[in-house]
């Protein structure tokens, strides 16, 4: 009997369940602790990446503007910014749908068009900021120099945050990270001068 007892006791000294899952959503393979664990991280990779790509758009197209500010009015500079934001955006939107149809012969379900459209989203957010300082411009709150002057720096700042950032989450030796640093800035550079030259004619 004492044997008997000495085993019921060793069953229930197992560990207690409380009713939930030791592993919740946060666990989960491929979910992100970061700003949206909501959210994948190939899906934050991704709408990152759509984000640097307008960004890199909306400094280049706000850079030309600036050159050229005495021939242009702020409702252009406005509206080029905006078409050119938008136009890239729904060029990404387009590439993923097409992407989904060669891979799976099948267009996106439900799911997946909304991880396309937030995605989509978060490069349109990229270009908030400058189409409401040249907005400001428009609506004659101040002038177009300072306010596409303001918008590139807007771009500027941002790529370099997203780089700086990107650098630090390496957790390699400091030089390295200077000289990764270094190298994104000097290919950043080089990025947006070609876009200089592609929308300068």
């Amino acid at each position: 009997m004492e044997e008997a007892k000495h085993v019921d006791d060793d069953a229930g000294s197992g560990p207690a369940v409380d009713g939930r899952s030791p592993a919740g959503p946060r666990d989960r393979p491929g979910r992100s602790r970061g700003r949206h664990p909501d959210r994948s991280i190939e899906e934050q990779a991704e709408a990152l990446k759509e984000r640097v790509y307008a960004t890199f758009t909306g400094l280049a197209i706000v850079l030309v503007q600036l050159s050229n500010v005495e021939h242009i009015t702020a409702i252009r500079a406005t509206l080029t910014l905006l078409v050119g934001i938008v136009a890239i955006t729904a060029a990404g939107f387009a590439a993923n749908v097409l992407a989904c149809l060669s891979v799976h012969t099948a267009f996106p379900h439900r799911a997946e068009f909304g991880r396309m459209l937030r995605i989509a989203g978060s490069a349109l957010a990229s270009a908030g900021v400058p189409i409401i300082l040249l907005a400001f411009a428009a609506f004659g709150v101040f002038e177009l120099e300072p306010a596409l002057r303001a918008a590139s720096l807007v771009g500027i700042v941002t790529l370099g945050l997203i780089g700086l950032v990107a650098v630090l989450r390496t957790h390699v030796a400091w030089w390295k990270q200077l000289i990764a640093l270094s190298a994104l800035m000097a290919l950043g550079l080089g990025v947006v001068l070609l876009q200089l030259l592609a929308h300068g004619h």
